[in-house]
């Protein structure tokens, strides 16, 4: 299948490892050239052809806006895949209301404010895609990551209202919900569960796994090829959507 990504210019933010880094060569893969952001830019510019490396400091505004002049001097990105790192665990009982503030301005402003600097790029050519990750806890809370559950979730309400704005202008926003892919950051929750329970790692992935119809945690590059599909040309009807890649995790309808 032609995914129609040829020539199309795409910015993926956290893309120096993980599932950043396996959705930015997918993309390049399938045509497409991308602009990768990070604060480790040597780790992007490895990763192959057709892939170009910018600092990103989600954390720090002035490097967010010198990404977005970066980019946009560059000729501007058809397609934006959001990506950020997760917050700390923490009980929602326990946390203080100023840690979700300061989450909020790595989490979620910065992709805000990144995504609004290209659409009117993207209106002008009647073509472009949004695609933000989140997680399983937008539709199945995790425990102890109280942050991550409550922030995730307004980029969910984000990217749906986003959609409706934007559908007649030939641009999808689109939001991943992903299970339990194999990254770094689910080997550290791992840990950190196995420190906090007394158990062993191996023990605390066999009880995930357990819970999991397919099994197994997901590959990084199952994941990307889903984000690739949602920002190709043939997924030009579907907007305003929450894509499951679980394995099966999440039982509701």
């Amino acid at each position: 299948m032609k995914l129609g990504l040829e020539g199309k210019r795409a910015v993926v933010l956290g893309a120096s490892k993980g599932l950043g880094a396996a959705i930015a060569q997918t993309l390049a893969t399938e045509g497409a050239t991308v602009i990768g952001g990070a604060r480790t830019v040597e780790a992007i510019e490895k990763l192959g052809q057709n892939i170009k490396g910018l600092p990103l400091d989600l954390a720090n505004p002035a490097s967010v806006q010198t990404f977005i002049d970066a980019v946009l001097a560059d000729g501007g990105a058809d397609i934006v895949v959001n990506n950020s790192g997760g917050p700390a665990p923490g009980e929602a009982s326990a946390l203080p209301a100023s840690d979700y503030a300061t989450a909020f301005n790595t989490m979620v402003a910065p992709l805000i404010s990144i995504t609004q600097a290209f659409l009117p790029g993207m209106r002008t050519k009647k073509w472009g895609r949004i695609v933000t990750l989140t997680s399983s806890g937008v539709e199945s809370p995790i425990p102890r990551l109280a942050i991550s559950n409550t922030l995730r979730q307004s980029l969910v309400g984000w990217s749906k209202t986003l959609a409706s704005e934007v559908a007649a202008d030939g641009i999808t926003a689109n939001v991943i919900v992903q299970g339990r892919i194999h990254t770094t950051r689910v080997d550290e929750l791992d840990e950190a569960a196995a420190k906090r329970l007394g158990k062993s790692v191996e023990d605390i992935k066999a009880q995930s796994i357990s819970t999991i119809p397919a099994a197994r945690y997901g590959r990084i590059e199952e994941l990307a090829d889903v984000v690739a599909f949602i920002a190709s040309e043939r997924a030009s009807y579907v907007t305003g959507s929450l894509v499951r890649v679980d394995g099966g995790m999440i039982r509701s309808i």
